[in-house]
């Protein structure tokens, strides 16, 4: 069993209990022990696209944390929490409710690369212990400043004040869309966004639409998941392990070629551009994730995969 279920996560479960309902389906439709293994922790409040590799796809579960994503998300204006979401005691308060111009002209000034600090309630590690253990213990956190990029900002819905006077254009929310590189945090970066308004906010709504070559168009729910548990048809449920490689070129070896890459040996005079790609055989199967660099052709990650 190898390759990929893109689960839509839903509210309230968190990555490890996703996980979790995934080897119990797997087990509940008679494939046994599998190793499963999750491409980008999603909070429990928040949703959308969480890549679940199983069997040798887990070998690309680090690359999956390296690729870019994309975040659709709500700041709420007025009111900071502890933990920047829903979620958590309020520890600031503001009046100040922004434009549409100034949230417009907020949005030019966060894209590109940017320097941002962690949420103290993040799972990074201080001195061996997850930050918001910390947190949670009451420790004064700090978290150093990390480089990161957005590569793209775009505003969606601007939610109008309560009650607002007539004529006033003011905003008690705002929703955006953010591809973003690894790293970023969507709750320091709308914590930061109504910082620069002027005023407090905090994330109200999170929801990943993208992970690197996966998006909602092929998540399944939860729902779906537990019917495959129950004997539903596999169709749809479990992508090939490629499914996980097709941002990057294909290359196709011969037989001789083939073997040479699975003994771990490095293969020259192959014209081809240098970087990453995945090397197949005859029988189109994946064998390895393989970089090519001035000629030299070296793997990075082999795939043991049987017919």
């Amino acid at each position: 069993m190898h390759g990929w279920i893109i689960l839509d996560k839903p509210l309230g479960l968190g990555s490890t209990q996703a996980v979790a309902a995934v080897k119990r389906n797997l087990r509940s439709a008679g494939f046994g022990k599998v190793k499963v293994g999750h491409g980008g922790t999603l909070d429990p409040l928040a949703t959308g696209v969480l890549p679940i590799a199983l069997g040798e796809a887990t070998k690309l579960c680090g690359r999956m944390l390296d690729a870019s994503k994309t975040y659709d998300f709500t700041i709420c204006f007025g009111t900071e929490t502890s933990g920047l979401d829903a979620e958590g005691e309020i520890v600031a308060t503001s009046d100040v409710r922004p434009t549409l111009e100034l949230v417009q002209q907020a949005v030019a000034q966060f894209t590109g690369p940017i320097e941002q600090i962690p949420p103290a309630y993040s799972a990074i590690k201080i001195d061996g212990k997850r930050a918001y253990d910390l947190a949670r213990a009451g420790e004064v956190v700090e978290m150093k400043s990390r480089a990161v990029t957005v590569y793209q900002l775009t505003i969606c819905h601007a939610e109008p004040v309560s009650n607002p006077v007539q004529g006033d254009a003011l905003l008690g929310s705002v929703t955006l869309t953010a591809d973003v590189s690894k790293g970023t945090y969507i709750r320091s970066l709308a914590r930061d966004i109504a910082y620069a308004l002027g005023t407090v906010g905090h994330v109200s709504m999170l929801r990943r639409v993208r992970a690197g070559p996966f998006a909602l168009n092929g998540a399944i729910s939860l729902d779906k998941l537990n019917a495959f548990g129950q004997g539903a048809a596999q169709e749809d449920i479990i992508l090939p392990i490629e499914a996980g490689l097709v941002d990057i070129p294909a290359l196709d070896l011969s037989p001789e070629q083939a073997r040479a890459i699975q003994q771990g040996r490095v293969l020259t005079g192959i014209a081809m551009k240098d970087g990453l790609h995945w090397a197949r055989d005859a029988d189109l199967r994946p064998i390895a994730l393989v970089e090519n660099i001035d000629g030299a052709l070296k793997t990075v990650r082999g795939f043991n995969l049987t017919l």
